[in-house]
């Protein structure tokens, strides 16, 4: 299981351009790390690394011991994209990626009331708003608990509210032991570190 996240000397190359190089950064088990910077400057493409979506243009990622493929199982990757099929019920949505995480129906009835999605479940994702599918995207990672988490923006379509609530369950994550790298514009409502990416 995933107790660290080292990033040593990291650079990426997208599209013929180089968007970062050098950077560094070590998270332990109750850390969280807000990445920073501008539009373009690789904030997506470094979670996307650290995922194993992105191959690196130097430097490597660790996770503490455990091999990157076994590492893969443990962490959770919340982009833009939230990868929902929009034809599926939140409930058949919630059920398959429940499952496919390793979680079971005991969690994932705690996540649909925790993030106030029950009386949503049986309507299709379409009809779903942004926030409403952003809360279905997270109640995923609550249902099938990874230690990692990496975040895009995750707060962007949430209203004040939810973003306190979300924020209290990112602190809940770490208190238990999790990581959050997460790349955001505005701070992330828990205790953070920061990270700035320079375009």
């Amino acid at each position: 299981m995933i107790t660290q996240l080292s990033i040593r000397d990291a650079a990426v190359r997208r599209g013929g351009r180089l968007l970062f190089e050098g950077v560094a950064l070590d998270l332990a088990a109750g850390e969280a790390c807000a990445l920073t910077g501008p539009n373009g400057s690789g904030k997506t493409s470094l979670l996307r690394a650290v995922a194993g979506l992105v191959r690196l243009e130097a430097g490597d990622v660790g996770f503490g011991g455990v091999d990157p493929a076994d590492a893969r199982g443990d962490l959770h990757l919340l982009g833009h994209a939230d990868g929902l099929k929009a034809s599926r019920t939140a409930r058949e949505e919630l059920t398959f990626w429940t499952r496919w995480g390793g979680g079971n129906d005991d969690a994932l009835r705690e996540a649909a009331d925790t993030l106030e999605l029950v009386p949503l479940l049986d309507l299709e994702v379409r009809r779903l708003s942004a926030g409403q599918r952003r809360r279905l995207a997270i109640a995923r990672m609550l249902a099938a608990p990874r230690p990692l988490w990496l975040l895009d923006e995750p707060l962007s379509p949430l209203d004040a509210r939810w973003r306190v609530a979300v924020g209290a369950l990112m602190q809940r994550h770490l208190d238990r032991g999790g990581l959050i790298l997460a790349a955001v514009h505005d701070p992330l409502p828990a205790a953070t570190r920061s990270l700035e990416l320079i375009a």
